[in-house]
């Protein structure tokens, strides 16, 4: 009998190899010929091979400080919990399985794309959960999730009528998969549209904004926001490049970075080995870039804000930031709180990762964690 499959291969003779991504040199260097990383169900351990060299792999996140956020945060069986800032769901699922069936999860992100992602990620790894225990579903709590900004968690619990949750978190920082991927425009190391946008429904994009900040502008942000000391040099060489043509990609952007420090990319390349692990050059002024198209210090003030309104009496609160504007920022609003009594305890300093975390993660090595817990009364 004839297959009803014209392209199924005769009994017994093998299917032919997938070629793999066509890349110069020994590996792959774009995000996108990354195709192990990005099929890890097809490649087992890839992923494990790559966090044994200290990387990222494509597609992924590692969240950071995890024990940490435990730690502080104490999540107990039965409570209500809050991820404001989902990502890849890391964090999340490390609260999740502490709080157990008896509890309840609710996830936030700008992102609705990574949203949908990360929610699928946790419903898998509840469902390998059971299935490692030959049981129904091991300590699944009740999960939603939103497509909200965290500044927006007052509307989101008003929704899921509840007037508090007992641990609430947020992390500043963008998700690995944002920065990987080209065509976000977040990253620095590949080239690709100079967009930005964690939320794609906002309107101005990063090349929006570089066509429009005046001078002044520009060189007061990227020192705020960024510590760049070499702000001024920065601003002036990116107006006058855009004076020639819209600043639209990722590459031209870092260009005039490098031109701006008196570099060029070959220089970086061929640094010493004691600068290998120095931060890249542009690394502050994307940083400084991205929080301006995403307005991240309005969001976060508006979160500081509402946020002990939005615990329980005895909840707690983590804050994960990546930059001294943002800790600042979160430890000026956690000393006030505990002033006024609303908080009851914070933590006397930032918690930092700890070496070994670092020598695996380099992108944690500026996270700070801060905490404070909600007053009884």
């Amino acid at each position: 009998m004839m297959s009803e499959n014209p392209n199924a291969m005769p009994s017994g003779v093998p299917a032919p190899r997938r070629r793999r991504a066509r890349y110069s040199g020994t590996h792959p260097q774009r995000f996108e010929q990354r195709y192990k990383e990005l099929d890890s169900a097809n490649f087992p351990g890839v992923h494990q091979h790559v966090r044994a060299q200290g990387r990222t792999p494509a597609g992924t996140h590692v969240p950071v400080m995890v024990d940490e956020v435990l730690a502080a945060l104490r999540p107990q069986p039965g409570d209500v919990v809050a991820d404001c800032t989902l990502g890849f769901g890391g964090h999340a699922l490390a609260l999740a399985r502490r709080v157990g069936a008896g509890g309840r999860l609710i996830g936030l992100d700008v992102d609705a794309v990574e949203l949908k992602r990360a929610a699928a990620r946790l419903a898998a790894a509840f469902e390998d959960d059971a299935r490692e225990s030959a049981g129904p579903a091991l300590g699944r709590p009740a999960m939603s999730f939103h497509h909200s900004h965290f500044a927006g968690l007052g509307k989101v619990l008003a929704r899921e009528k509840l007037e508090g949750v007992d641990v609430l978190l947020a992390d500043l920082g963008v998700s690995s998969m944002q920065i990987d991927d080209p065509r976000r425009g977040f990253s620095y190391k590949s080239d690709g549209p100079l967009d930005m946008r964690m939320d794609e429904r906002l309107r101005r994009t990063a090349a929006d904004v570089l066509a429009e900040i005046s001078l002044e502008e520009l060189t007061a942000h990227l020192t705020d926001l960024a510590d760049e000391p070499d702000a001024a040099a920065i601003a002036r060489g990116i107006v006058r490049r855009r004076a020639v043509g819209t600043i639209t990609r990722t590459a031209h952007l870092v260009d005039v970075v490098f031109a701006a420090k008196g570099l060029t990319r070959r220089q970086w390349r061929h640094r010493p080995a004691e600068q290998q692990g120095d931060l890249h050059p542009a690394a502050r002024t994307f940083q400084a870039l991205r929080m301006l198209v995403n307005d991240e210090l309005a969001g976060l003030a508006q979160f500081l804000r509402i946020a002990p309104h939005c615990l329980r009496p005895g909840g707690r609160i983590g804050v994960i930031s990546f930059h001294s504007g943002e800790d600042g920022r979160v430890a000026e609003a956690f000393r006030a709180g505990q002033a006024a009594g609303v908080y009851t305890e914070i933590a006397e300093a930032a918690i930092r990762p700890a070496p070994a975390e670092v020598a695996g993660n380099s992108r944690s090595r500026s996270a700070l964690l801060r905490w404070a817990v909600r007053g009884v009364a």
